[in-house]
């Protein structure tokens, strides 16, 4: 029989959990309450990373170990209570966007299922101009924990040389973010043109460990993907819970704690005991308001030595002096068009391969498609014990991982390079290790450049009236 319903007082409200006790990680017992509670004993600090801005709903209704999806639109059904705020996007799009800024919106929200909170960098009172400068340091496979650590360190120099304020959280997943509150008075382009100036200059401070490119075949170590603060990209805030299986948290630490931090000490138990030891790191977030000035006259000495803008993420519409979206190996060259490489077989079962139906001159296959990053992982561990001796000829740039769009989700794509195998040795595009498709019983419009898509089904007004969902 399900538990009945809990009803949680708090900033003058009442705040409905429904179905407290379903469990929402697996490996650890934790449920739906007790991310309320989480959410409760750190409500401050969890406020202050959310305060006031817009936020998409990252909905796990079947908990951390299943499928997500976002919810740009606030639900219809929803108490007087709760704020929102109407975003326009790149696509020209609009959304109403449910905004928090107490403890009882926080506890709303998370009872919708959502595990971690995903807002943007601007405020609901203007939403053009964003007061927040974010720095994703998002490692590549197998770069060790002491490397991002140390990237995180030439990242705060960088930012004490111009003038701002860093301020920095683990992400609760692989990576460390950097957060600096900036005046709202540049746009998001300026804002961007700021972020991408600091990590070419943490590049040339720190060539053999950081990296600034945006092609995955030109990246090493750490990369400061400067595209996060484009309009419309959200970054998991301070105090989230991710959904990894220890129940990590994305945590605010003191600059002194950096170069020694380990994430795994930080998770929905250990987290909440720290807040009430030591506060939060974070606290005067608010009152370090810094000026991106600096660095936008760095970014113009870069253009006038010929460094250019960078590519923007794919759904963009392409930027007035954006170079190719091409990565730099398929570019083609002067002269008459030249069709060089092969498009490489799929998998057996499957209708397109390793790159879609583009052609490549890499020795590219395919090992899985998995609707999680930690599912494709496990395959690719797989096909390495079948395959032991192919596998110390591969470097870090030849196993990619990449995350795909699906539906309203993302997957995980692997693949690997085999450039570097003898030719004579290496093994042939097999079976996947993981066949997970994300278009299963899709009934809609599809998306282009998405894997294995369907025909457009047109949708009935009976399958629009049932599609709610509830956590």
């Amino acid at each position: 029989m399900p538990a009945k319903d809990e009803v949680v007082a708090v900033a003058g409200r009442e705040v409905t959990v429904t179905n407290p006790d379903k469990v929402f990680f697996p490996s650890t017992g934790h449920t739906k309450l007790d991310l309320v509670r989480y959410y409760l004993a750190v409500s401050e600090g969890a406020v202050r990373g959310v305060a006031g801005r817009p936020m998409a709903l990252k909905r796990f209704v079947n908990g951390a170990a299943g499928e997500f999806f976002f919810q740009k639109r606030a639900p219809t059904a929803r108490p007087e209570w709760i704020e929102t705020a109407v975003l326009s996007f790149p696509s020209g799009r609009t959304a109403e966007e449910v905004v928090v800024r107490d403890a009882a919106q926080l506890l709303w929200v998370i009872n919708l299922g959502c595990i971690d909170l995903n807002p943007h960098p601007v405020r609901a009172h203007d939403l053009d101009h964003p007061d927040e400068l974010r720095i994703d340091l998002d490692p590549l496979p197998g770069v060790p924990w002491g490397q991002i650590r140390d990237v995180a360190m030439v990242t705060k120099t960088v930012l004490d040389d111009f003038g701002l304020v860093g301020w920095p959280k683990t992400s609760g997943s692989r990576g460390i973010h950097i957060y600096c509150r900036i005046e709202p008075r540049w746009t998001f382009g300026e804002v961007r043109r700021a972020a991408l100036a600091l990590a070419r200059e943490v590049e040339r401070r720190a060539p053999t460990i950081a990296t600034s490119r945006w092609w995955k075949e030109e990246r090493h170590g750490v990369f400061l993907d400067y595209n996060q603060n484009a309009k419309d990209r959200t970054v998991a805030s301070a105090y989230s819970i991710r959904p990894t299986q220890d129940a990590r948290v994305s945590t605010p630490l003191s600059w002194e704690e950096v170069p020694s931090c380990q994430p795994e000490a930080f998770t929905i138990v250990t987290v909440p005991q720290r807040f009430a030891r030591m506060g939060d790191p974070s606290a005067g977030i608010d009152d370090a308001v810094g000026s991106l000035e600096p660095l936008l006259e760095l970014s113009a000495e870069h253009e006038a030595a010929g460094f250019g803008d960078a590519p923007w993420p794919p759904h963009f519409v392409k930027q007035e002096g954006e170079p190719p979206r091409v990565q730099p190996s398929k570019r083609r060259m002067a002269g008459p068009p030249v069709r060089e490489g092969v498009v490489p077989q799929p998998a057996p079962g499957k209708t397109v391969g390793p790159t879609g139906r583009r052609r490549t001159t890499m020795p590219l296959i395919e090992i899985a498609r998995a609707a999680t990053e930690a599912e494709a992982r496990q395959g690719l561990e797989r096909w390495r014990a079948r395959h032991p001796d192919i596998w110390p000829y591969l470097s870090l740039p030849d196993v990619m991982v990449d995350s795909m769009r699906g539906r309203n989700t993302t997957w995980t794509r692997i693949r690997v390079n085999l450039r570097n195998v003898p030719e004579a040795e290496r093994p042939p595009q097999e079976v996947l290790e993981v066949d997970y498709d994300p278009w299963h019983a899709y009934q809609g419009p599809d998306r282009s450049g998405s894997l294995e898509r369907p025909r457009r089904i047109a949708k009935t007004k009976e399958a629009n009236e049932g599609r709610g969902s509830s956590g």
